[in-house]
Protein backbone atom coordinates (compact mmCIF):
# COMPACT_ATOMS: atom_id res chain seq x y z
CA UNK A 1 0.00 0.00 0.00
CA UNK A 2 1.41 3.29 -0.95
CA UNK A 3 2.02 6.03 2.15
CA UNK A 4 -1.18 8.53 2.21
CA UNK A 5 -0.61 12.05 1.68
CA UNK A 6 0.20 14.71 4.59
CA UNK A 7 -1.59 17.77 3.88
CA UNK A 8 -0.44 19.58 7.17
CA UNK A 9 2.54 19.17 9.92
CA UNK A 10 2.32 16.88 12.51
CA UNK A 11 3.31 19.69 14.90
CA UNK A 12 3.77 23.50 14.87
CA UNK A 13 6.96 25.12 13.50
CA UNK A 14 9.45 26.23 16.61
CA UNK A 15 9.55 29.97 16.20
CA UNK A 16 12.62 31.49 15.16
CA UNK A 17 15.05 33.57 18.22
CA UNK A 18 14.45 37.32 18.12
CA UNK A 19 11.65 37.14 15.95
CA UNK A 20 8.49 36.01 18.45
CA UNK A 21 6.32 39.12 19.99
CA UNK A 22 6.00 38.99 23.65
CA UNK A 23 2.33 38.58 24.64
CA UNK A 24 2.51 41.50 27.21
CA UNK A 25 5.16 43.75 28.12
CA UNK A 26 6.89 46.40 26.62
CA UNK A 27 7.72 45.94 22.73
CA UNK A 28 11.02 48.03 21.53
CA UNK A 29 11.17 49.15 17.65
CA UNK A 30 14.89 50.23 17.69
CA UNK A 31 16.05 52.75 14.98
CA UNK A 32 19.73 52.68 14.96
CA UNK A 33 21.62 56.88 15.42
CA UNK A 34 23.84 57.58 13.08
CA UNK A 35 24.26 61.18 14.89
CA UNK A 36 22.99 62.92 17.44
CA UNK A 37 22.87 60.57 20.22
CA UNK A 38 24.04 60.46 23.89
CA UNK A 39 25.14 56.80 25.59
CA UNK A 40 23.36 56.10 28.76
CA UNK A 41 24.40 53.32 31.12
CA UNK A 42 21.68 51.18 32.67
CA UNK A 43 22.51 51.51 35.99
CA UNK A 44 21.21 55.20 35.60
CA UNK A 45 17.85 54.15 33.62
CA UNK A 46 17.47 51.75 35.68
CA UNK A 47 18.01 53.23 39.02
CA UNK A 48 16.75 52.08 42.05
CA UNK A 49 17.16 54.58 44.32
CA UNK A 50 16.98 57.46 42.21
CA UNK A 51 13.59 59.01 41.11
CA UNK A 52 11.57 59.38 38.10
CA UNK A 53 12.46 63.07 37.53
CA UNK A 54 16.32 62.98 39.04
CA UNK A 55 16.84 59.85 36.05
CA UNK A 56 15.49 62.04 33.06
CA UNK A 57 17.17 65.17 34.38
CA UNK A 58 20.56 63.30 34.63
CA UNK A 59 19.89 62.20 30.88
CA UNK A 60 19.28 65.59 29.73
CA UNK A 61 22.53 67.05 31.40
CA UNK A 62 24.62 64.51 29.80
CA UNK A 63 23.37 65.14 26.47
CA UNK A 64 23.62 69.06 26.54
CA UNK A 65 27.77 69.98 25.43
CA UNK A 66 30.45 71.53 27.27
CA UNK A 67 29.68 74.47 29.12
CA UNK A 68 25.66 74.56 28.80
CA UNK A 69 23.65 77.17 31.60
CA UNK A 70 22.17 73.61 33.60
CA UNK A 71 20.84 76.26 36.80
CA UNK A 72 17.49 75.55 38.34
CA UNK A 73 16.06 78.68 37.01
CA UNK A 74 17.34 77.66 33.77
CA UNK A 75 16.15 73.99 34.22
CA UNK A 76 12.38 75.89 34.93
CA UNK A 77 12.45 77.96 32.27
CA UNK A 78 12.81 74.87 30.01
CA UNK A 79 10.99 72.41 31.77
CA UNK A 80 7.32 72.58 33.24
CA UNK A 81 8.64 71.37 36.66
CA UNK A 82 8.50 73.91 39.71
CA UNK A 83 12.34 75.13 41.15
CA UNK A 84 11.42 73.08 43.77
CA UNK A 85 11.53 69.52 42.40
CA UNK A 86 14.20 70.62 39.89
CA UNK A 87 16.61 71.19 43.12
CA UNK A 88 15.68 68.07 44.79
CA UNK A 89 15.93 65.81 41.66
CA UNK A 90 19.62 67.95 41.61
CA UNK A 91 20.36 66.95 45.27
CA UNK A 92 19.58 63.05 44.28
CA UNK A 93 22.06 63.09 41.76
CA UNK A 94 24.82 64.81 44.02
CA UNK A 95 23.92 62.47 46.84
CA UNK A 96 24.38 59.31 44.22
CA UNK A 97 27.52 60.52 42.41
CA UNK A 98 26.16 61.51 39.20
CA UNK A 99 26.74 65.27 39.86
CA UNK A 100 28.99 67.69 41.75
CA UNK A 101 28.94 71.24 42.20
CA UNK A 102 31.23 73.53 43.83
CA UNK A 103 31.56 77.13 44.34
CA UNK A 104 34.45 78.42 42.51
CA UNK A 105 35.98 82.15 42.74
CA UNK A 106 37.35 83.46 39.29
CA UNK A 107 40.23 85.87 38.57
CA UNK A 108 38.02 89.11 38.34
CA UNK A 109 36.50 88.17 42.06
CA UNK A 110 33.05 86.56 41.20
CA UNK A 111 32.02 83.64 42.40
CA UNK A 112 30.42 80.51 40.19
CA UNK A 113 29.13 77.07 40.46
CA UNK A 114 31.07 74.62 38.88
CA UNK A 115 29.10 71.62 37.99
CA UNK A 116 30.58 68.04 36.80
CA UNK A 117 28.40 65.31 35.22
CA UNK A 118 29.80 61.93 35.48
CA UNK A 119 28.41 59.30 33.53
CA UNK A 120 29.47 56.46 35.56
CA UNK A 121 30.01 57.59 39.19
CA UNK A 122 33.08 55.52 40.76
CA UNK A 123 34.18 53.89 37.39
CA UNK A 124 37.74 53.53 36.72
CA UNK A 125 38.72 53.87 33.31
CA UNK A 126 40.65 50.67 31.69
CA UNK A 127 42.63 50.12 28.72
CA UNK A 128 40.23 48.41 26.21
CA UNK A 129 41.12 45.74 24.42
CA UNK A 130 41.76 44.50 20.68
CA UNK A 131 39.00 42.12 19.28
CA UNK A 132 40.67 38.98 18.22
CA UNK A 133 40.00 37.81 14.65
CA UNK A 134 37.61 35.09 14.18
CA UNK A 135 38.35 32.28 12.05
CA UNK A 136 35.48 31.45 9.77
CA UNK A 137 34.48 27.59 10.28
CA UNK A 138 34.50 25.73 7.06
CA UNK A 139 31.00 24.55 6.25
CA UNK A 140 29.87 20.39 6.22
CA UNK A 141 29.35 19.05 3.07
CA UNK A 142 26.09 18.86 2.35
CA UNK A 143 24.29 15.42 2.54
CA UNK A 144 23.81 13.23 -1.16
CA UNK A 145 19.92 12.64 -1.76
CA UNK A 146 19.04 9.74 -0.54
CA UNK A 147 18.00 8.53 -4.21
CA UNK A 148 21.45 9.16 -5.55
CA UNK A 149 23.81 6.38 -5.22
CA UNK A 150 27.32 7.03 -3.49
CA UNK A 151 30.02 7.36 -5.99
CA UNK A 152 32.56 4.35 -6.61
CA UNK A 153 35.64 4.23 -4.55
CA UNK A 154 38.53 4.82 -7.35
CA UNK A 155 42.26 3.68 -7.02
CA UNK A 156 44.64 6.90 -6.95
CA UNK A 157 47.77 6.57 -9.43
CA UNK A 158 50.87 6.44 -7.66
CA UNK A 159 52.66 9.56 -7.35
CA UNK A 160 56.59 10.23 -6.87
CA UNK A 161 57.29 11.11 -3.17
CA UNK A 162 58.62 14.60 -3.11
CA UNK A 163 62.29 15.26 -1.61
CA UNK A 164 62.70 16.35 1.71
CA UNK A 165 63.28 20.05 2.12
CA UNK A 166 66.61 20.79 4.55
CA UNK A 167 65.13 22.11 8.16
CA UNK A 168 65.12 25.53 8.68
CA UNK A 169 67.59 26.89 11.75
CA UNK A 170 65.04 28.26 14.25
CA UNK A 171 65.60 31.85 14.86
CA UNK A 172 66.67 32.94 18.74
CA UNK A 173 63.47 33.75 20.38
CA UNK A 174 63.62 37.64 20.93
CA UNK A 175 63.13 38.87 24.15
CA UNK A 176 59.99 40.58 25.57
CA UNK A 177 60.25 43.96 27.27
CA UNK A 178 57.83 44.20 30.17
CA UNK A 179 55.64 47.20 29.69
CA UNK A 180 55.73 50.12 31.98
CA UNK A 181 52.55 50.00 34.69
CA UNK A 182 49.33 51.89 33.55
CA UNK A 183 49.09 53.68 36.79
CA UNK A 184 45.47 53.44 38.07
CA UNK A 185 44.06 57.05 38.37
CA UNK A 186 41.70 57.47 42.13
CA UNK A 187 37.92 57.32 41.47
CA UNK A 188 36.52 60.41 42.26
CA UNK A 189 35.20 60.98 45.46
CA UNK A 190 31.30 60.86 46.07
CA UNK A 191 30.06 63.85 47.64
CA UNK A 192 27.60 62.80 50.54
CA UNK A 193 24.72 65.63 51.16
CA UNK A 194 23.92 66.42 54.78
CA UNK A 195 20.93 68.12 55.42
CA UNK A 196 21.07 71.31 57.43
CA UNK A 197 20.10 71.07 61.00
CA UNK A 198 15.89 72.33 61.25
CA UNK A 199 15.20 74.61 64.09
CA UNK A 200 13.31 73.04 66.74
CA UNK A 201 9.71 73.49 66.08
CA UNK A 202 7.92 75.56 68.92
CA UNK A 203 4.39 74.35 70.13
CA UNK A 204 1.41 76.87 70.40
CA UNK A 205 0.61 78.08 73.57
CA UNK A 206 -2.44 75.74 75.39
CA UNK A 207 -5.98 76.86 74.70
CA UNK A 208 -7.97 79.10 77.67
CA UNK A 209 -10.04 77.06 79.86
CA UNK A 210 -12.43 78.89 82.57
CA UNK A 211 -12.40 78.27 86.28
CA UNK A 212 -15.64 76.87 85.72
CA UNK A 213 -18.01 75.72 82.50
CA UNK A 214 -21.08 76.20 83.77
CA UNK A 215 -23.87 74.39 81.40
CA UNK A 216 -25.13 78.08 80.51
CA UNK A 217 -22.03 79.61 80.28
CA UNK A 218 -20.79 76.40 77.79
CA UNK A 219 -23.98 76.86 75.89
CA UNK A 220 -23.50 80.51 75.22
CA UNK A 221 -19.76 80.08 74.27
CA UNK A 222 -20.67 77.06 71.76
CA UNK A 223 -23.49 79.30 70.17
CA UNK A 224 -21.31 82.03 69.83
CA UNK A 225 -19.10 80.13 67.58
CA UNK A 226 -21.63 78.76 65.61
CA UNK A 227 -22.80 82.04 64.94
CA UNK A 228 -19.86 83.04 63.11
CA UNK A 229 -20.83 82.09 59.74
CA UNK A 230 -23.78 84.77 60.03
CA UNK A 231 -21.24 87.12 59.73
CA UNK A 232 -18.19 85.79 57.93
CA UNK A 233 -18.61 82.64 55.59
CA UNK A 234 -15.43 81.86 55.99
CA UNK A 235 -15.60 80.85 59.34
CA UNK A 236 -17.97 77.75 58.79
CA UNK A 237 -16.91 75.34 61.78
CA UNK A 238 -17.86 71.90 62.27
CA UNK A 239 -18.91 70.20 65.49
CA UNK A 240 -16.01 68.80 66.87
CA UNK A 241 -14.00 72.56 65.94
CA UNK A 242 -16.78 74.15 68.08
CA UNK A 243 -16.13 71.20 70.91
CA UNK A 244 -12.61 71.87 71.04
CA UNK A 245 -12.80 76.05 70.99
CA UNK A 246 -15.54 76.41 73.52
CA UNK A 247 -13.63 76.03 76.62
CA UNK A 248 -11.90 79.09 74.89
CA UNK A 249 -15.04 81.53 74.54
CA UNK A 250 -15.99 80.50 77.94
CA UNK A 251 -13.05 81.70 79.07
CA UNK A 252 -13.89 85.15 77.20
CA UNK A 253 -17.39 85.06 78.91
CA UNK A 254 -16.15 84.65 82.41
CA UNK A 255 -14.05 87.78 82.04
CA UNK A 256 -17.31 89.83 81.63
CA UNK A 257 -16.12 90.14 77.51
CA UNK A 258 -19.39 91.26 75.88
CA UNK A 259 -20.33 89.19 73.00
CA UNK A 260 -19.45 91.58 70.27
CA UNK A 261 -16.11 92.25 71.39
CA UNK A 262 -15.47 88.60 71.10
CA UNK A 263 -16.90 88.64 67.59
CA UNK A 264 -15.85 91.65 66.32
CA UNK A 265 -12.12 90.61 67.86
CA UNK A 266 -12.36 87.09 65.83
CA UNK A 267 -13.79 88.32 62.59
CA UNK A 268 -12.11 91.10 61.66
CA UNK A 269 -8.77 91.43 59.10
CA UNK A 270 -9.22 87.90 58.08
CA UNK A 271 -6.65 86.37 55.65
CA UNK A 272 -7.77 86.09 52.32
CA UNK A 273 -7.96 82.76 51.01
CA UNK A 274 -8.59 81.52 54.72
CA UNK A 275 -7.36 77.73 54.86
CA UNK A 276 -7.46 76.60 58.02
CA UNK A 277 -10.03 78.92 59.86
CA UNK A 278 -10.31 76.88 63.37
CA UNK A 279 -6.25 77.02 63.81
CA UNK A 280 -7.21 81.21 63.39
CA UNK A 281 -9.53 81.34 65.39
CA UNK A 282 -8.07 79.25 68.27
CA UNK A 283 -4.88 81.68 67.70
CA UNK A 284 -7.25 84.55 68.16
CA UNK A 285 -8.84 83.25 71.20
CA UNK A 286 -5.72 82.46 73.04
CA UNK A 287 -3.46 86.06 72.21
CA UNK A 288 -6.01 88.69 72.31
CA UNK A 289 -7.65 87.03 75.77
CA UNK A 290 -8.30 90.02 77.97
CA UNK A 291 -7.19 89.91 81.57
CA UNK A 292 -10.30 90.17 84.11
CA UNK A 293 -11.74 92.84 84.98
CA UNK A 294 -10.86 94.56 88.05
CA UNK A 295 -12.94 95.20 91.26
CA UNK A 296 -14.42 98.01 93.08
CA UNK A 297 -11.55 97.41 95.68
CA UNK A 298 -8.90 97.63 92.94
CA UNK A 299 -10.24 100.58 91.34
CA UNK A 300 -10.65 102.96 94.56
CA UNK A 301 -7.57 104.89 94.75
CA UNK A 302 -5.33 104.18 97.74
CA UNK A 303 -5.57 105.69 100.57
CA UNK A 304 -2.18 107.65 102.40
CA UNK A 305 -1.22 106.27 105.60
CA UNK A 306 -1.72 110.09 108.21
CA UNK A 307 -0.19 109.90 111.39
CA UNK A 308 -3.08 110.59 114.33
CA UNK A 309 -1.35 112.65 116.89
CA UNK A 310 -3.02 111.88 120.27
CA UNK A 311 -4.67 114.00 122.75
CA UNK A 312 -2.95 114.94 126.05
CA UNK A 313 -4.04 116.91 129.25
CA UNK A 314 -2.61 120.04 130.26
CA UNK A 315 -0.78 119.70 133.79
CA UNK A 316 -1.62 123.10 134.45
CA UNK A 317 -5.08 123.70 133.39
CA UNK A 318 -6.01 120.39 132.62
CA UNK A 319 -7.16 121.46 128.71
CA UNK A 320 -6.70 118.81 125.96
CA UNK A 321 -4.29 119.22 123.55
CA UNK A 322 -2.34 117.47 120.72
CA UNK A 323 1.06 116.03 121.31
CA UNK A 324 3.25 113.07 121.17
CA UNK A 325 4.40 114.02 124.83
CA UNK A 326 2.69 114.91 127.82
CA UNK A 327 3.14 118.51 129.39
CA UNK A 328 1.53 121.72 129.25
CA UNK A 329 -0.61 123.28 126.57
CA UNK A 330 0.58 126.47 124.20
CA UNK A 331 -0.87 129.47 126.54
CA UNK A 332 0.40 127.45 129.94
CA UNK A 333 3.58 127.58 128.33
CA UNK A 334 3.54 131.12 126.92
CA UNK A 335 2.58 132.20 130.42
CA UNK A 336 5.20 130.53 132.17
CA UNK A 337 7.89 132.15 129.67
CA UNK A 338 6.61 135.43 130.23
CA UNK A 339 6.71 134.96 134.16
CA UNK A 340 10.12 133.67 134.05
Amino acid sequence: MGTSQITAPSCAPSPVPGDATPSSGVIHINVRHAAGFTVIGNHLAQHRGLSLAAIGLAAHIQSLPAGARIGIKHLAERFPESETRIAAALRELEAHGYLHRSRVRLADGRIVTRTVSYNQPGAVAHPVLAPRPRTRRSKPAAPLPASQPPPRATTPEPRPAPTPAPEPTPAPAPQLTPAPPTPTPEPHPVPVFVPAPTAPRTLPPPLPQPRALTPQLHQAAAALLADLRRHTPALTLSESDIAALTPGVATWLERDAHPDTIRRALTTDLPSPLKHPAKLLRHRITTLLPPPLPGAEELAPPRRNTVVIPLQNCDRCDRAFRSRHPGNCRDCRSALHTAA
